[in-house]
């Protein structure tokens, strides 16, 4: 079993399929999708400027294969479903596939290989991996909590306990 295979069965996930067998994810997104519309000076998209502008642009930044609506490999999809699990719709994803420069620039930005990257508050947090484990181990509904974002597993968990 796949890594991002067991990691959607550990969630609970179900990840529909689109045309093509692609996932597809209901998580919305805040902001840009093509993130290389760069205004004016300051670099190109993939500038150590126009990323730090990009990750300081809002409290949960995601830089993934595709969008959220249709993310394009299995760990942007989990990324997408977690943040889905906790309730956090209002993110900006940015698609490195778009954009060549923005996804060197982003793995050179953050000293780190591999894509998806997840921002929170403007800090690199990590992969698909880090994020799952912090999902697991509670960290993900404690940071969000520091943004002022109240997690949908707390919600899920109180229903629960009601019945």
């Amino acid at each position: 079993m796949s890594r991002v295979v067991w990691a959607a069965w550990r969630l609970g996930i179900a990840a529909a399929r689109g045309p093509a067998g692609r996932p597809l994810s209901q998580a919305a997104t805040g902001g840009a999708e093509g993130a290389g519309a760069e205004g004016g000076g300051g670099g190109g998209s993939g500038s150590r400027e126009a990323v730090e502008r990009l990750v300081r642009a809002h409290p949960v930044v995601v830089f993934m294969k595709g969008s959220p609506a249709q993310p394009l490999c299995g760990f942007s999809n989990a990324v997408v479903q977690i943040l889905r699990l906790h309730g956090v719709e209002d993110y900006n994803a940015h698609d490195v596939l778009q954009d060549p420069d923005l996804r060197q620039g982003i793995k050179d930005y953050s000293n780190w290989p591999t894509i998806p990257q997840v921002y929170l508050n403007g800090e690199f947090v990590g992969g698909c991996d880090i994020l799952l484990q912090m999902h697991q181990n509670g960290d993900l509904v404690e940071e969000l909590k520091k943004l002022g974002i109240r997690s949908a597993l707390l919600d899920a968990e109180k229903d629960k306990d009601k019945k």
